[in-house]
């Protein structure tokens, strides 16, 4: 078991949140801690897909428009 210290106000915060999803702090933990373990078993090319899909949603755009292929590029003759 692993004891991690916060300040009241942030434990308080973090208790609301499980309760919200009617789980307890520890339960809440546990939930997360299990979503973002890596899975042992190998993906399908579909569940890959709709990781990559999911996580894409949360990049943000370059404020310069610069794409991927840009920086790989970026400095090269």
């Amino acid at each position: 078991m692993t004891v991690i210290q916060l300040p009241d106000e942030q434990a308080s915060a973090l208790k609301a949140r499980a309760a919200a999803q009617g789980l307890t702090l520890e339960a809440w933990f546990e939930k997360l801690a299990a979503e973002e373990a890596p899975s042992s078993a190998p993906r399908s090319p579909q569940e890959a897909a709709a990781r990559i899909l999911q996580l894409q949603k949360r990049v943000k755009p370059d404020p310069e428009g610069w794409t991927v292929h840009d920086y790989v590029n970026y400095g090269r003759p």
